[in-house]
């Protein structure tokens, strides 16, 4: 069932100066000031593990997520300026945009994850330091098997990413089909797939980006699943987003496990940090006391 407009509003309004110490949070969480700062952090933090691992001989396997895109740039720089080889990183990529027919959406279009990437996260790298264009794994209708197949062999070390506006991890949004419900079981084990975008994702996407033209988002996408993503041994989502992640931020740190809010699914993963903008973990029901919704909260 979905949670109650009570629960939402209980957790919506706890200030954000108790967030990180609340004593009924389910998953961990630090809040940087702003995109600058975040991007800063994730770039640095990548950066460390690619040198552990390097330090003890082995790859590293992460899955990657287009955006949030603050970090691209420092993470170049970071790279290019201390000579950090990428040689033994294997970069699985978590989703991708596809048309209405389920193929994949042009290189240019601001929708094709594949051609984002490749500008910003895989271009200003110095060539020599690169990412092997064998070590980089696309996901698309036809690959996808191919990429699921590698990760159940062996699990990704470290999950990169945020969350959506459903508190979608990947592309793995909120079923809302009437005719087949998905019990939280058979969704934490869901795996890589092509499905339709729901309506709150090309809405939120078009708003972003497309100034609201809803038509030109691409309705369908690929993704990983959530098995694939429980199965990593680190998860690290990051949100700079603002209002569109407010609240299921909350839902994600004191809701419990719902298929409604996937990122709830993280609560049963031994190694998740969340990380947020102030604008991101702040909300506005616990900044206006005078907003009236008929319930007397709960939480403090």
């Amino acid at each position: 069932m979905p949670f109650s407009a009570k629960s939402v509003y209980d957790w919506c309004s706890v200030p954000v100066d108790r967030l990180t110490t609340h004593p009924d949070r389910r998953l961990e969480l630090r809040i940087v000031p702003d995109a600058a700062a975040m991007g800063e952090l994730m770039a640095r933090e990548l950066v460390a593990e690619i040198r552990v691992a390097r330090d003890e001989g082995r790859e590293l396997r992460a899955i990657i997520p287009c955006g949030p895109s603050a970090w691209y740039e420092p993470f170049a720089r970071i790279v290019n300026e201390t000579a950090t080889s990428l040689d033994h990183v294997v970069v699985f990529h978590m989703d991708e945009c596809l048309d209405w027919q389920g193929r994949p959406v042009p290189l240019a279009h601001p929708y094709s994850f594949r051609g984002y990437m490749q500008r910003h996260f895989y271009d200003p790298v110095r060539p020599e330091l690169a990412v092997s264009a064998s070590n980089r794994r696309w996901l698309d209708p036809r690959s996808m098997f191919d990429v699921e197949a590698e990760l159940e062999e062996l699990p990704a070390d470290l999950v990169y990413g945020g969350w959506g506006q459903d508190g979608h991890v990947a592309y793995n949004q909120a079923r809302r089909d009437p005719y087949r419900h998905v019990t939280l079981e058979e969704f934490r084990d869901s795996t890589v797939r092509v499905q339709d975008n729901n309506v709150d994702t090309v809405i939120a996407l078009g708003h972003r980006v497309l100034g609201a033209a809803h038509q030109l988002v691409p309705p369908m996408s690929v993704t990983l699943g959530m098995r694939q993503i429980l199965a990593a041994r680190r998860v690290r989502l990051f949100s700079d987003t603002g209002a569109w992640k407010q609240t299921a931020l909350r839902v994600a740190l004191f809701g419990t496990p719902d298929p409604e809010y996937p990122v709830t699914l993280l609560q049963g993963h031994p190694d998740v940090l969340l990380t947020a903008t102030l604008e991101t973990a702040r909300h506005p029901v616990s900044e206006h006391a005078e907003w009236d919704f008929g319930f007397t909260t709960d939480v403090g």
